[in-house]
């Protein structure tokens, strides 16, 4: 398959790259290499893409809707996977306007690129913090969405529904993938185990908010993967079991559905810094700091829908994902052990 992937120097963009590569599709990959974190981990992450058959990226903002069409009618894509994005809950509050452009102009400029050129599969992030400030554990799909606590997560339920729009006026198959904390190799410099990492190797403290009393879903980088390429493979088709009597963001008579990819297992906070003291072989100093804005107590997948819709599940441990993570990061960054 053609397969576009938006965000393609990405964490999760990158390494899915390589794994459509393997099986022998060809990919398009888009990004605009913006400065939200290290431009030189995402210009590594292409270099290690590049030189590979099949392979083709080009320098775009899916704000520019222009460049947009012009991409969409000059190509023909079976499949567009859309993970370019404006990413974290904290910034959103420092610079809400990047927010808009990238998550809801970029994402309409996608959804009119997939409508003219009959896209086969509009496969798109969303995000587990769609979920708010609901408390019922674990989430799930059938769960209501309407009190999110970030304009970051806002922007991730309009693009669930705009997505629905478009796969019912359009007929445009669109499955909305809700990520849980997704980490390992090669991941986002912005995200806690990443500045963690970086912090207790230069024996700096690291800052543990709410007191640690936080529980996450934790989900490693190639079960994401996995889980992807298990969705992109089988396009999103209207629920024959849809009561429009009593609706749930789960289903549709459109062919749209959003599916929670996760671990599936809560990871307290402090454990999961134990398990990153142990992976290093070095002891935190903890910063200890109240509860941030727009964050949330907890995450815990439910992840039976994605269970049945693609026979698949997120498997790997927190242990081995942390190790592995920690045996890239001293490679990359020249760390040696002590």
């Amino acid at each position: 398959m053609h397969i576009l992937i938006t965000g393609g120097a990405g964490f999760i963009g990158a390494a899915l790259g390589h794994r459509l590569l393997d099986r022998g599709d060809t990919i398009h990959a888009i990004d605009s290499l913006n400065d939200y974190y290290e431009v030189s981990l995402k210009e590594a992450r292409l270099a290690r893409l590049s030189p590979r058959q099949g392979f083709q990226f080009d320098r775009v903002n899916i704000a520019d809707r222009e460049t947009m069409a012009s991409l969409f009618e000059n190509n023909h894509f079976d499949v567009v996977v859309n993970l370019a994005a404006q990413a974290g809950v904290r910034y959103s509050l420092e610079n809400p306007a990047a927010y808009v452009d990238a998550n809801l102009v970029g994402f309409g400029n996608i959804l009119e690129g997939c409508r003219h050129s009959q896209v086969g599969h509009l496969v798109y992030a969303s995000s587990s913090s769609v979920y708010g400030g609901n408390t019922k554990l674990p989430f799930s799909e059938d769960d209501p969405v309407d009190h999110p606590v970030s304009l970051y997560a806002a922007t991730k339920k309009a693009n669930e529904l705009m997505a629905h729009t478009y796969a019912h006026l359009y007929q445009l198959p669109c499955t909305g993938l809700r990520f849980f904390t997704v980490y390992g190799p090669w991941g986002r410099p912005d995200m806690a185990f990443f500045k963690f990492t970086r912090a207790m190797l230069a024996g700096e403290s690291i800052p543990v908010y709410n007191h640690g009393q936080l529980t996450r879903d934790f989900t490693y980088i190639d079960d994401i993967v996995e889980g992807i390429i298990r969705v992109v493979d089988q396009p999103a088709t209207p629920d024959p079991e849809f009561d429009a009597s009593a609706p749930t963001p789960a289903a549709s008579q459109a062919p749209a559905r959003v599916l929670n990819i996760g671990n599936g297992n809560r990871v307290q906070l402090m454990d999961y810094i134990a398990t990153l003291e142990s992976c290093l072989g070095v002891k935190a100093e903890y910063d200890m700091m109240p509860m941030q804005s727009g964050d949330v107590m907890a995450t815990h997948a439910d992840v039976e829908r994605l269970r049945i819709a693609c026979d698949y599940q997120p498997s790997t441990d927190i242990k081995t994902g942390l190790a592995r993570f920690c045996e890239w990061y001293r490679e990359y960054y020249n760390c040696p052990r002590i």
